[in-house]
């Protein structure tokens, strides 16, 4: 018997007793089902938080903060030095643990590991119009120079480009008398500020790009001639720089940033009273969460499974004790036991891949539904979020999961069939 016979033998012979083998693939249906769909939530959430954090950097940057000044212990909080505060007051007085200043980024700067520091100065923007429409308030992403918009139209800013430029978010659109995002890229629109002087000044600025919203870095983006141009006007004569953040470009001893690089970088920092944080650090955080909750819905699957494999063992043990004169006859035809071992083997995977891919099936169906039903009602605030991702390589792990999953559940009954003794088995009745 060849191969394509012996898979057409156990096709036929998995649908003998069709109840039988119906109730065992919905059991695995179940299985597949519920995998399918944490699979799916869990890729659609990973891949919009990753969205989301790359809106904020790349990967060989660090944000740089203040370290925490409020030491705290498992007796209480610690007792007030007011010579510590007034040692780091000294240079500025606003770069006592909650801004940095320029001794700051002179010590990061000369750290091992770091290339260049780049003090993330802020703007305040009052307004934005465009033509004769009304002014609408705006708020600047202060790390909008680092990061990488999630762009629904138009391209990212131009750092190095001596034009002005701005990255509105979506719900501009409308507001600024648009048809769409796509007629909106390549207008210049008019910003408002005002100066530390207490006047009011405008800057006529080109819209290169409209994003989605994003969770960790909110606001319109602007390149850095324009934040300069802003951050100029702003500054107060004669008060010493601060800066909330600044951002650290890293280098490697051989060109790529290693975890022991990272490591290492930071525990410099934290020896100048500095904190250092990756854009790895923010997506390990949020990601661990959702791989706790989807593992926890993975385990009522792994649970359904298991009992499925006993309903294999079940439904292939009765068939082998119902044919056992007809393994006898095909043995004494000389039919090897390897053959039988496999014929009985992929009347097993014949079950798993009915109950998977039909598990699969319905759970693309009704997730993507649920999906698009979330997006447009209580995901609604959440652009770009496809709470549910069904991605070919996810699914088809599923299905192969689960064929493994028969195949082994057989092996026992596919065993006791190829060990019995055709005279035997001819006998039975």
């Amino acid at each position: 018997m060849n191969t394509r016979d012996l898979i057409r033998s156990a096709f036929r012979n998995a649908f003998r007793s069709r109840l039988r083998t119906t109730l065992t693939a919905l059991s695995l249906f179940v299985g597949a089902f519920t995998l399918t769909l944490t699979t799916a939530l869990g890729a659609g959430v990973n891949d919009y938080v990753t969205r989301q954090v790359a809106a904020v950097g790349s990967d060989d940057v660090m944000l740089i903060t203040p370290a925490s000044q409020v030491e705290t212990s498992d007796a209480g909080p610690a007792t007030y030095d007011p010579n510590a505060r007034a040692k780091s007051a000294s240079a500025n007085p606003l770069g006592s643990g909650s801004m940095l200043n320029a001794a700051d980024i002179d010590n990061a700067a000369g750290l091992d590991g770091i290339d260049r520091v780049e003090p993330i100065r802020p703007v305040v923007v009052d307004w934005i119009s465009s033509g004769s429409s009304e002014k609408f308030e705006v708020e600047v992403n202060p790390t909008s120079s680092i990061g990488q918009s999630d762009l629904i139209a138009g391209v990212q800013l131009n750092q190095t480009s001596s034009e002005p430029q701005i990255v509105l978010p979506d719900e501009y659109v409308d507001a600024l008398g648009a048809a769409s995002a796509s007629n909106l890229v390549g207008s210049t629109v008019t910003i408002g500020y005002t100066a530390s002087d207490g006047s009011a000044k405008t800057a006529d600025v080109t819209v290169v790009g409209v994003a989605r919203a994003s969770l960790l870095a909110s606001g319109a983006g602007v390149n850095t001639t324009l934040s300069n141009d802003i951050a100029d006007a702003q500054a107060i004569p004669g008060q010493p720089a601060s800066y909330s953040v600044a951002v650290a470009y890293l280098s490697g001893s051989d060109g790529a940033i290693t975890e022991a690089d990272i490591s290492s970088v930071k525990a410099e920092l934290a020896a100048v009273d500095l904190a250092g944080q990756t854009l790895q650090d923010q997506l390990g955080v949020v990601q661990a969460i959702i791989s706790g909750i989807v593992g926890v819905l993975n385990a009522f699957a792994i649970v359904a499974l298991f009992a499925a494999s006993f309903g294999i063992v079940n439904t292939l043990l009765m068939s082998v004790q119902e044919r056992t004169r007809e393994i006898g006859l095909m043995k004494a035809m000389g039919m090897p036991g390897r053959t039988v071992f496999g014929l009985f083997s992929l009347e097993a995977v014949v079950i798993g891949l009915i109950g998977s891919v039909s598990g699969a099936l319905a759970a693309i169906g009704l997730g993507s539904l649920i999906s698009a039903a979330a997006s447009s009602t209580v995901l609604a605030d959440l652009p770009g979020l496809t709470i549910m991702l069904f991605q070919p390589s996810g699914v088809l792990t599923v299905i192969v999961l689960i064929m493994v999953i028969a195949f082994v559940s057989a092996v026992l009954p596919a065993r006791r069939a190829a060990r019995q003794d055709p005279i035997t088995s001819l006998r039975y009745e």
